[in-house]
């Protein structure tokens, strides 16, 4: 990619503080990955996880989700400028040029690759780089710009950490591994339609394909309420597979009906500011989730699941 011609980012590259650096690894959303990926971890083996996986682990699964924000920020810096959620982000402003963000990148996604090849194992690394690739640049350079479905199937990158985190620990992938993968992948609709209800205008104003702004909002309510019923459908499953115990049924039931309540608000169009609060309880959702799912898998184990590490 080229540098920007953007005369003020020559300037202004030069002011980056570390903040800016920080900023461009998305901190929130890749501490949320984390968590799912240390949850993810704890329920793949009985007792505690080894400390050199959960620390080593989780810190090059951390890299390479920050190597994959930054990739992000260069693709899109020029719809970036355009969205006021977005045009405050370093390299729209112009304190951080573009061949400084690559070069970011690139350090981040090879010192992540490195920690997992040499310290955790090659089948969480591929699958790393696969999440990364999968949301860098097959999600934001094709997927984002081609399809209102984009982030139904682009959500898949983002869904991997739980699956990470497992194999980070057994070396080896499992079902439930894979359900944890599917949980988060049926949130993701809701969670990010929502936001895209909210800011259908600036989406339009930089032709990015949103199914609110392809479809229009009744079409994308609907839809929220759909996958917000699979999503409460699929949440269930931990419990039905033997995988958790009643705590975490409980936990996902109350939760989910949260969300439901959220979902049908955001279609009742009674409350204009139902979309930003169903995306913000959506994260907070997701968090309370899995927290949960842990808590009940030491207060209330179930027998090792076949396949577990002894």
């Amino acid at each position: 990619m080229a540098e920007s011609v953007n005369p003020t980012a020559a300037v202004t590259a030069e002011r980056a503080s570390w903040r800016d650096y920080k900023e461009l690894t998305k901190p929130g959303v890749v501490a949320l990955m984390i968590l799912t990926s240390v949850i993810g971890m704890c329920m793949a083996v009985p007792g505690w996880v080894p400390l050199d996986a959960l620390i080593l682990g989780n810190l090059g699964i951390a890299l390479c989700a920050g190597a994959a924000a930054a990739v992000n920020h260069v693709v899109d810096q020029r719809i970036d400028q355009k969205m006021a959620r977005t045009r405050n982000r370093p390299l729209a402003k112009g304190r951080v040029s573009n061949n400084h963000a690559i070069a970011f990148a690139t350090a981040l996604g090879v010192a992540g690759m490195a920690i997992l090849l040499i310290w955790v194992n090659a089948l969480t690394a591929w699958l790393t780089l696969a999440s990364l690739v999968g949301y860098a640049f097959v999600y934001t350079l094709f997927l984002k710009r081609a399809t209102p479905q984009n982030i139904v199937i682009g959500g898949l990158a983002g869904a991997a950490p739980p699956l990470l985190g497992w194999t980070a620990v057994t070396g080896e992938i499992h079902g439930h591994a894979l359900l944890l993968v599917l949980i988060i992948f049926a949130w993701t609709p809701p969670h990010f339609w929502a936001l895209a209800i909210h800011r259908r205008e600036e989406y339009a104003l930089v032709d990015i394909p949103m199914l609110p702004v392809t479809h229009g909002v009744r079409f994308t309510q609907l839809h929220i309420l759909l996958y917000t019923i699979i999503m409460f459908l699929i949440t269930l499953l931990p419990f039905a597979t033997r995988m958790s115990n009643w705590l975490y049924l409980a936990g996902a039931v109350v939760l989910g009906l949260r969300f439901f309540y959220w979902s049908i608000e955001i279609l009742r169009e009674k409350n204009p500011k139902a979309p930003i609060y169903t995306f913000k309880y959506s994260i907070t959702y997701l968090m309370l989730l899995f927290l949960v799912m842990l808590v009940d898998h030491y207060v209330l184990p179930l027998p090792p699941l076949p396949g577990y590490p002894s």
